[in-house]
């Protein structure tokens, strides 16, 4: 699939689910839906072939400059992955057909704006597609009309509104300075002008509003209450892609392709990421909502990706993208493991749960082998890109924030530890005796989830060389 129909092909399904004349129903809907994802995926392992002249005619018209790397490509198999898996849950959990209808239309409205953040190279493009992203992402959360949801979607707007004056700003400074908005005109007046403080504090802005859309501590106040009261399929979409997507991957794409690293740019990230990564694993530790403690952990894991971001170098890109695609995957996989639970059980404390392993066998192997990951326990993918991390900043000479991540698993297994207690080992609470495992969409996503983590790991030695050419690339 090229880059600029990955774009437009989602909005065309938009349109032509929503024609005057004629809608279709939800379950058709999410049929399609989930088959358009099914082919972005794959086309992560097809030749990158030139776009047809039709379409980049289209394109050039618009004047958007999209390139294609083996970061965007890796980025597009990811967001195909995650929108999946929520759909999916989707079917499981929801029977309203307007529900299904209009939540299949915002995600692929969404993954349109993931997919054009993902090739274009124009900063001002940059924004416009986060904005797609955002503004899906509030509805989203929203659409079951709750109050708890109305409350966390108004925060998310709040605080995303604040990071998007912070970065049309940003954006102001740099076309008053640079004369222009593509990456090339950009990064060369940077080089020039990088030590001037009108500059230094634009790209300070700009980072500052990506920290709070990645949920970055101290940025991240709308984060849980987002994931929390957001509906179960939104959840798994929300933690497994949004935030990494509008936050981590256009802070890693701007700093590493646009505006390089110096001193000071290597401090912030080091020393929010380190925040992030300890302040969310004993923030997790303390949290009896399943939900919520997720996602603590996944401020947590976010910290990580920026901390070897931070580490500056080939090899801590290849890192921090590597951990990316991980975290998204065993991310979603709890949520699709949270979503089994809220269906069969209809609980979110933890301390009202207690040994559904033996109701819900798959249920609690896939999340035994989802934490084990997250902790960073050999032969699993989240291994792999954890050592990547520390080896990278080790080698960079940044040993005090290699143990910080060291340490930081051993909180990571904590808090997992303690879920799995609560909820799936021990004597089966009270009421639970009819518990049956989660509908057959929701168990298959979980197999495949934990399986690609699984697969991942076990093929390393594979991944490792196609990751280091895709960050030279980068």
């Amino acid at each position: 699939m090229s880059f600029s129909l990955a774009v437009l092909i989602p909005l065309f399904l938009v349109l032509f689910f929503n024609l005057p004349f004629y809608r279709i129903s939800g379950k058709i809907a999410v049929f399609i839906a989930s088959l358009f994802c099914i082919v972005q995926a794959f086309s992560f392992f097809l030749p990158v072939n030139a776009t047809c002249p039709a379409v980049q005619n289209l394109v050039s018209y618009f004047m958007l400059d999209f390139q294609c790397d083996g970061i965007s490509r890796l980025m597009l198999l990811t967001s195909a992955i995650v929108a999946f898996a929520s759909i999916l849950v989707l079917y499981a959990m929801e029977d309203s057909d307007r529900k299904q209808f209009n939540f299949v239309n915002l995600i692929l409205l969404s993954l349109a704006g993931m997919n054009g953040l993902f090739f274009v190279r124009d900063i001002f493009s940059v924004y416009v597609f986060i904005e797609v992203i955002a503004a899906t992402s509030y509805i989203l959360i929203a659409i079951n009309k709750d109050k708890n949801a109305l409350e966390a979607s108004f925060k998310y707007l709040v605080m995303s509104s604040v990071a998007t004056v912070m970065m049309l700003s940003s954006i102001a400074i740099l076309f008053l300075v640079a004369g222009g908005t593509d990456f090339v005109t950009v990064s060369n007046m940077y080089q020039q002008y990088g030590g001037n403080s009108l500059v230094t504090a634009a790209v300070v802005l700009f980072i500052v509003g990506l920290f709070i859309k990645g949920g970055v501590m101290p940025f991240h106040g709308w984060l849980p209450d987002s994931y929390l009261a957001a509906p179960a399929p939104v959840s798994v979409y929300l933690a497994g892609m949004v935030t990494k997507t509008t936050g981590i991957y256009t802070l890693i794409r701007l700093f590493y392709s646009v505006f390089g690293f110096n001193t000071a740019i290597q401090s912030i990230l080091l020393i929010f990421a380190s925040i992030s990564i300890v302040l969310g694993a004993f923030a997790a530790i303390n949290q009896n909502n399943f939900k919520r403690m997720l996602a603590y952990s996944s401020i947590s894991q976010v910290g990580y990706i920026v901390l070897g971001f931070g580490a500056g170098t080939t090899f801590g890109v290849a890192a921090a993208i590597f951990h990316l695609f991980n975290h998204s995957v065993f991310k979603s996989l709890l949520f699709v493991n949270s979503a089994a639970l809220e269906k069969q059980v209809n609980v979110s404390d933890m301390s009202e749960m207690g040994g559904l392993a033996s109701k819900m066998p798959v249920t609690s192997t896939t999340s035994v082998i989802a934490f084990l990951s997250t902790a960073g326990i050999p032969p699993l993918s989240g291994f792999w890109s954890k050592l990547m991390i520390i080896l990278a900043l080790w080698t960079a000479d940044l040993k005090v924030y290699a143990v910080i991540a060291i340490l930081a698993s051993i909180l990571t297994m904590t808090y997992f530890l303690i879920m799995q207690k609560k909820v799936f080992f021990g004597r089966l609470k009270e009421g639970f005796e009819n518990v049956k495992e989660a509908p057959l969409a929701i168990t298959f996503v979980s197999i495949l989830l934990c399986a690609i983590t699984v697969v991942v790991g076990l093929l390393f030695p594979f991944v490792l060389n196609g990751l280091i050419n895709s960050a030279v690339s980068f």
